[in-house]
């Protein structure tokens, strides 16, 4: 095995790789072996890319159903809240 040593690393980005690797439950090396692993190795099992393209591929499929747009879900439920049910003393 190769010894890669990183010099003149930003504070962002280190403070950012110890993040992930918390979030992962790995030391800051072994999160960066993953992430070289992954990114050079062109592992398509990286969760984010594999979600985009799942969804990428519903909005495909789902394309012509002329479903409401979300806007115009959003206006119908606002509007129904809005309006007071008819048995309301208040109203």
């Amino acid at each position: 095995m190769a010894t890669l040593t990183v010099r003149n690393l930003d504070d962002t980005i280190a403070r950012a790789l110890r993040v992930r690797a918390a979030e992962h439950g790995r030391s800051a090396e072994a999160e960066h072996r993953e992430i070289l692993r992954t990114v050079l190795s062109g592992d398509s099992s990286n969760p984010r890319a594999t979600a985009a393209g799942r969804l990428a591929e519903f909005r495909r499929r789902t394309a012509d159903r002329g479903s409401a747009s979300a806007t115009d879900l959003l206006r119908e439920s606002r509007n129904e809240r809005a309006v007071p049910p008819p048995n309301d003393p208040a109203a």
